[in-house]
């Protein structure tokens, strides 16, 4: 399929797309004839794997490794590299867990300060919304009210 489609399967832009071609993290696996560059399923997959990545903070050397774990955990017969690869594997779910419970702390936060907003927001309606005698400012209201 072409890159436009894959845009489509993704949500990734042409421009991620090409720009992680550049990078090594996903190379399309053929071209037309015309020189466009043509992806399979598997790329597709690849593609998803590294968007998935993205909001975790991997730096493209880790996305690279863990691509290349996957890969040759897929192509391995080898028992004893195999078990190496799940080792290095399982280091990365622990990584993936750390940064998910880093991002749940950043959640809370920002969830906190939209509570404290919203509360602002709320005080200052209801003051505005306090009826006022005509032609009154209301920095004379208040003044009135602290004078009581």
């Amino acid at each position: 399929m072409q890159i436009g489609e894959v845009a489509e399967r993704t949500g990734l832009s042409l421009r991620t797309i090409r720009w992680y071609g550049e990078v090594g993290l996903v190379v399309p696996s053929a071209r037309s004839r015309g020189g466009f560059r043509l992806y399979t399923d598997a790329d597709v997959e690849r593609l998803n794997v590294i968007k998935q990545m993205k909001p975790l903070e991997f730096s493209l050397e880790e996305m690279r490794d863990l691509l290349g774990v996957l890969d040759r955990l897929a192509d391995t017969e080898d028992a004893q590299a195999r078990a190496l690869l799940r080792d290095r594997l399982e280091m990365y779910q622990h990584a993936v867990t750390a940064r998910i419970d880093a991002l749940r702390e950043q959640l809370t936060t920002a969830e906190r300060f939209a509570g404290q907003l919203r509360a602002a927001a709320g005080r200052d309606a209801r003051r505005r919304s306090t009826p006022r005698v005509s032609g009154e400012s209301a920095e004379g209201a208040r003044k009135d009210e602290q004078s009581r």
